[in-house]
């Protein structure tokens, strides 16, 4: 069954301009998240300084804004001819993990987009639905992987899909032909987690991208003093490890020091 929508919102436009590497034009059709991610998030800081939520606890009850498709079937043919990529989702998640209104409604706007000609790239912390693989396979499909441990999933992504479920599915997709990524930010210092970067490029090596980047916003972080030289040679790692697997690969801004 999954967990029920408590909260709908209506919004008069979705589609906007982003700076984003992965999307340049992107589309946020939930506002809060479920996933209620401890680093902290910068989506919440940045809804709730703007006042759209006023509590963590309010941010984890996800309101899906119930005109999306009327909205992008008036918006699209707009936008046509000028997105190369839109992405799902800047400051929500897709396919928030046991919410099935809002992974079905995802799909459809990932169809809609592509009956159109425009690919999309998508994002999530949750599970990818194989239903994915029967779209265009000029979309790219991510997961958002900063460690291998549940215990810290747990702590850090407390409402987020177990990790090896998000691998599966990712996996799954890329089986079937789709172009797959991942990203590995906001990463951790050893302060807050031992482990192998090595161990993270590893469990991703058949992906198509990998996007890396610093943890940021987070008192634990600055308290750690090597670690600019730390996200340094975990940039060189990640590099070294996309060039010698054929993997595209972008370094956040930031990162290098």
């Amino acid at each position: 069954m999954g967990k029920q929508i408590k909260s709908r919102i209506t919004r008069k436009t979705l589609i906007y301009k982003t700076g984003v590497e992965y999307g340049d034009y992107t589309m946020n059709h939930v506002l809060g998240c479920s996933h209620g991610c401890m680093y902290p998030c910068y989506a919440f800081l940045q809804k709730k300084r703007f006042g759209e939520v006023k509590t963590y606890e309010e941010w984890c009850e996800p309101a899906l804004v119930d005109n999306t498709l009327e909205l992008l079937e008036a918006e699209i043919p707009k936008y046509a001819g000028k997105i190369k990529m839109l992405h799902l989702c800047f400051t929500t998640d897709p396919f928030m993990y046991d919410y099935p209104e809002i992974q079905s409604m995802s799909v459809e706007a990932v169809r809609k987009a592509n009956a159109a000609g425009i690919k999309c790239s998508v994002l999530t912390k949750g599970i990818l639905p194989f239903e994915l693989s029967l779209l265009s396979h000029d979309n790219y499909y991510g997961i958002t992987l900063v460690s291998l441990s549940e215990e810290f999933r747990q702590q850090y992504e407390p409402g987020a899909a177990p990790i090896n479920d998000r691998l599966a599915a990712l996996r799954a997709l890329h089986d079937a032909g789709c172009k797959t990524w991942v990203s590995i930010e906001p990463y951790p210092t050893p302060n807050i987690i031992k482990q192998n970067l090595s161990d993270i490029l590893s469990a991703v090596s058949f992906v198509d991208r990998i996007i890396f980047g610093r943890m940021n916003y987070n008192k634990t972080i600055t308290a750690y003093k090597e670690r600019k030289a730390f996200f340094n040679q975990c940039a060189e790692d990640v590099i070294d490890f996309c060039n010698k697997n054929r993997i595209s690969f972008h370094i956040k801004e930031g990162t290098i020091s």
